[in-house]
């Protein structure tokens, strides 16, 4: 696998490139680019609880829909409360959320019930927002302003799609290394273990319970955040966030780019976004091509894209190390 160092050289230039697009790319491919963005940090989010915790939940957009109707309720109606400090909040509001499903869940129920109950907490919750003439019942929330940041020294306007896209940037690559430090730790460690084998982590004396209760509780808020993100970019939310079809898309851009790793929900999140665009003329015809896509490409690759290609480097290096007679295999 490549290093560490190698890793953040690669992530350091994509930063750096991802950072000149409001310069270089239009105003359409730069708002899927931000889409992009977001909906990378909210898969993360997902394999974050499946992948490492080894906790499926079929209902996750619920948690995004927490954070979008969030804040975009706070900006619509001016409430006083600094941007950063609604993007706080709603984070706690999916954690509470999480916690309050996993005390009631987690103890009693697993696998695939736990997932089923998450999808029917979702219905239930866009069944409650479209009963709430606040949040604009069945036709969304929109006319949702951008934020401006008070800071110590000047006052950070967003209100541009250029500045708040450096800002969406700045915020999804700061909430990515966070996890990315949270799967390397200790904690990422126990979670792995339970997803491995929960029975012989709680013999080795790890609270099982608590931990996946940790695990949900993180994911739910990392969740919201994306949603809370979502809101002012998009400038509109609607029920179409908060219904089982929402839910499906970290699941997909897990699975595409490769639930065993960590930058796989990533990966898939930007060829999603790709094998999108380059069917969007196809009218009619464009959810066909896109799910016959994914599905020669999750029957080809069944570990993702990540997984393709580290099979494809791993028969290029047996197959030079067999060329060169006495090079030792490389593992």
């Amino acid at each position: 696998m490549m290093s560490r160092r190698v890793v953040g050289f690669l992530m350091v230039l994509v930063f750096g490139a991802l950072a000149l697009a409001p310069d270089l790319v239009n105003p359409g491919l730069l708002f899927l680019i931000g889409l992009t963005l977001i909906q990378a940090v909210f898969a993360l989010s997902w394999n974050l609880l499946f992948g490492y915790t080894g906790l499926a939940s079929f209902g996750h957009a619920g948690f995004f829909a927490i954070g979008a109707y969030f804040t975009g309720a706070m900006l619509r109606y001016t409430v006083p409360i600094p941007f950063l400090g609604m993007l706080v909040i709603a984070a706690g509001l999916g954690a509470l959320v999480a916690c309050l499903i996993g005390l009631v869940a987690l103890r009693r129920l697993a696998g695939i019930f736990l997932a089923v109950l998450t999808v029917a907490l979702t219905e239930v919750l866009g069944r409650l927002i479209s009963y709430s003439p606040a949040l604009g019942e069945h036709d969304g929330l929109g006319n949702i302003p951008r934020p401006k940041i008070g800071l110590v020294l000047w006052d950070l306007d967003l209100t541009s799609s250029r500045a708040y896209f450096l800002f969406l940037l700045c915020a999804c690559s700061l909430i990515t290394a966070a996890l990315w430090w949270l799967v390397h730790s200790r904690t990422g460690r126990v979670f792995q273990a339970i997803r491995q084998d929960a029975d012989r982590a709680a013999f080795l004396g790890i609270n099982v319970a608590r931990y996946r209760l940790l695990s949900f509780m993180i994911s739910g808020g990392v969740a919201a955040m994306a949603g809370g993100l979502f809101a002012p970019w998009t400038r509109i939310v609607t029920l179409d966030e908060v219904n089982w079809l929402a839910s499906t898309q970290p699941i997909l851009n897990t699975l595409l780019g490769g639930v065993g790793s960590f930058w796989g929900p990533v990966v898939g999140a930007v060829a999603f976004t790709l094998i999108n665009y380059w069917t969007r003329t196809f009218v009619g015809l464009s959810e066909i091509v896109i799910g016959g896509t994914l599905v020669l490409v999750i029957i080809a690759a069944p570990t993702g894209i990540i997984g393709l290609l580290h099979t494809i480097r791993n028969w290029v290096f047996q197959r030079t190390a067999g060329k060169g007679g006495t090079h030792e295999r490389l593992p």
